[in-house]
């Protein structure tokens, strides 16, 4: 039966409108593009009043391939036969079973922490923690660019809050001593291991130097570093060698490590167990459901053993130097620090979005970002590389990006012969 939603009052309507109408004005409306397959190197797309189009995959978070890995497949299909579709309830009334359990102590043991605890995803993670260690009396000193979960996550605090430039380890120290001068009992220093949107690898090792010095506690949000940064994966700490010298990390299942859904926090048993007591997200939100488990801890499996990581890691690394070396000398502006994440910097709102529908065309799948998801004027596409992904795969993206680049006069001609 079909049923009308009942009006909202004019007022109200007249306001949604006009918010969207401003967004659709400044070129910035989201449309979503439909995936009629799984999520790999190769997808399906559908797009409104048009047939399926098989497309190359340049904007998921899959860096090593592992959401169509058979061994991740398996294993979620056979903890959805063993231990059902879902829990039903929270983890502390009877929400938890052995692979919850299990799957905290192998993140544990991946990362050499005390305890870890489990989230519905890394945003509940980051939303959930800084209210429960911090209070009036301390101070939370934020990088300028960390993700929006962060910001909320601050928010929800009553700490004093700091911000520094990203990357600026001046700044950085300028505000622990206004944090010291301010009287602070506790300090914390919150930085993405990776910058999402620019690639940029934070600067953890000058971090823990200084959160040394102010004694503060350092947390890292490494979502875009656990799996693949580092000699053996374990992420931005590994990469700068500083993993015991980080207090807290919370990092996702949803990304390089299976893509399923989930996230977490590892780091001292104390404030694991203080979490599992007053931690808001945790106590009321349902515990991730078996499958989900399952396809994390097969990838974690695969993570630790040496074999695959020969596997995997190379040919990703591989795949992000070719393709930002080939935009870097066509001309194009890429920001980063050779990180599989490419922002390709083009300014202007709607040649970002203009420029992602020539390369669909072109049978490339890319998204373009802007305001207020980036700065106002540094709208970009931003590229993301695979393992899964063949070198012919990235010439091929890489050309379609020249050539558009080319017609558009965004970099120079090819020279003349």
């Amino acid at each position: 039966m079909v049923t009308s939603a009942r009006p909202l009052p004019a007022g109200f309507q007249k306001a949604v409108a006009d918010q969207l109408e401003a967004i659709r004005q400044a070129g910035t409306y989201k449309n979503e593009r439909v995936i009629a397959s799984a999520q790999k190197d190769l997808i399906k797309v559908q797009a409104p009043g048009k047939s399926e189009q098989e497309v190359l995959n340049f904007c998921a978070n899959n860096y090593l391939g592992l959401s169509s890995h058979p061994q991740v497949i398996e294993r979620a299909q056979a903890f959805l036969a063993k231990y059902g579709a879902g829990l039903s309830s929270v983890r502390f009334i009877c929400g938890t079973q052995t692979i919850h359990k299990d799957l905290e102590k192998q993140i544990s043991d991946f990362y050499g922490t005390e305890d870890t605890i489990l989230y519905a995803s890394c945003f509940d993670a980051n939303a959930g923690i800084f209210e429960v260690l911090l209070t009036k009396e301390d101070a939370i000193i934020s990088d300028a660019l960390n993700h929006a979960s962060i910001i909320d996550g601050v928010r929800l605090c009553k700490a004093q809050r700091y911000r520094y430039a990203n990357g600026d380890m001046a700044e950085l120290e300028a505000r622990l001593q206004e944090a010291d001068r301010a009287g602070a009992r506790l300090k914390m220093i919150a930085t993405d291991g990776v910058f999402s949107m620019d690639g940029k690898i934070a600067p953890l090792d000058r971090i823990c130097d200084l959160a040394e010095k102010y004694g503060a506690v350092v947390f890292v949000d490494d979502c875009h570093a656990t799996g693949f940064l580092g000699p053996t994966g374990r992420g931005t700490p590994e990469h700068f060698n500083v993993g015991h010298r980080v207090h807290l990390v919370n990092s996702t299942l949803g990304k390089a490590m299976g893509g399923a859904a989930g996230g977490y926090t590892t780091g001292n048993r104390d404030i694991i167990a203080l979490l599992r007591n007053k931690s808001r997200p945790y106590l009321f939100s349902n515990t991730l459901p078996p499958p989900v488990i399952g396809a994390a801890a097969a990838a974690f499996d695969l993570l630790a053993s040496p074999a695959t990581q020969r596997t995997l890691l190379p040919p990703l690394w591989r795949n992000t130097r070719l393709f930002r070396t080939m935009l870097t000398e066509a001309g194009f502006t890429i920001k980063g620090d050779d990180h599989p994440i490419v922002p390709v910097m083009l300014g202007d709102a709607r040649l970002a979005a203009e420029f992602a529908n020539a390369m669909l065309e072109r049978n490339i799948y890319v998204i373009g970002f802007s305001y207020p998801v980036v700065p106002n004027g540094q709208a970009r596409i931003r590229v993301q590389i695979s393992a899964a992904h063949t070198e012919d795969q990235i010439r091929q993206a890489a050309e379609a990006f020249i050539a558009i680049g080319r017609e558009r006069g965004i970099i120079p001609s090819a020279p003349k012969l």
